[in-house]
């Protein structure tokens, strides 16, 4: 059986896919009867390891990169970005949510992505792993589950562009939360420009967090800002969105204009665009900078 793979008409051609077998299809790797293993301890430092079931080894998540200066417009005085979760704390804030078996599964999973990081061949195990997340773990909690074992495979530009490009929207949306994770440079900024393209606002939500507050230029920024205001993704969840408008003279004059288009039109102008304009103003304090968005999934819808 083949896994199916979304087709998006309404993008540029994307890399080219090829199928992968069906999340359905447990993988004899899999070891979903053993004993859930100990709760782990409060982390020490920023890259402890995932608790291992006992007589195996325990793999360590590789450390968040460590965030670059920003390459965007700064305010002076505006407060620095907040910094990212660490794997170990993404860990200890999933587990408890988890039931034994899917614990379980999720310690080997990536027992088995740090055994074999990166790319093998066609598919590597860990890749099997993101398509049963899901199932595997809830809905809910599959975005945290990938992000985590593409952290205990340090997945790469190579290894997140292939996924992305061969992987159902759930899993685009993981990649797209672990950008901030793994990618310390501009590298993958061919993936957000792609995730801008779509109309699925899952992905739009997604595609708006650190990465591309860290390294989209201000044009393409701006219009990130737009489209979320075209689809209805809220404002807030645009990751150092008050730093990056403050004073942005040319987005609120694109702000104006899609107001205007609005209201001749006959059509209501969303609150957010009028958020978003108050924070342009280059005479206003900037406000405190919100924390970093999480890779939680908020819809439960697909995975």
């Amino acid at each position: 059986m083949t896994h199916p793979r979304t087709t998006r008409s309404t993008d540029p051609t994307p890399p080219t896919r090829t199928t992968r077998p069906s999340p359905e299809t447990p993988a004899t790797a899999t070891a979903t009867t053993q004993a859930a293993p100990s709760p782990p301890s409060a982390p020490e430092t920023s890259t402890p390891a995932v608790p291992a079931t006992p007589g195996a080894t325990a793999p360590a998540l590789p450390a968040t990169p460590e965030t670059p200066a920003p390459t965007t417009n700064s305010t002076p005085g505006a407060p620095a970005p907040a910094p990212l979760p660490t794997p170990s704390t993404l860990y200890a804030d999933l587990t408890p949510h988890l039931t034994p078996p899917a614990r379980a599964w999720l310690d080997q999973a990536l027992r088995e992505a740090d055994s074999q990081p990166g790319l093998h061949g066609p598919l590597a195990v860990w890749e099997l792993r993101l398509a049963e997340a899901g199932r595997r773990c809830g809905h809910e909690h599959a975005d945290a589950v990938r992000v985590l074992i593409l952290h205990a495979a340090r997945a790469g530009t190579d290894a997140l562009t292939r996924v992305y490009s061969q992987g159902t929207a759930a899993e685009r949306r993981a990649v797209l939360h672990a950008l901030p994770h793994l990618v310390a440079g501009p590298d993958a900024r061919p993936l957000v420009e792609d995730a801008l393209r779509t109309n699925d606002t899952r992905l739009v939500a997604a595609v708006v967090g650190p990465y591309a507050a860290r390294h989209l230029p201000p044009h393409l920024w701006r219009h990130a800002v737009l489209k979320c205001l075209f689809t209805g993704v809220p404002v807030t969840g645009i990751a150092d969105l008050e730093r990056r408008a403050h004073g942005d003279v040319e987005l609120a004059r694109m702000l104006g204009d899609h107001a205007a288009e609005r209201t001749a039109a006959g059509r209501r102008v969303p609150e957010d665009l009028y958020r978003v304009l108050a924070l342009t103003d280059p005479t206003a304090t900037p406000p405190a900078q919100a924390a970093d968005h999480g890779p939680h999934g908020t819809d439960g819808k697909e995975s």
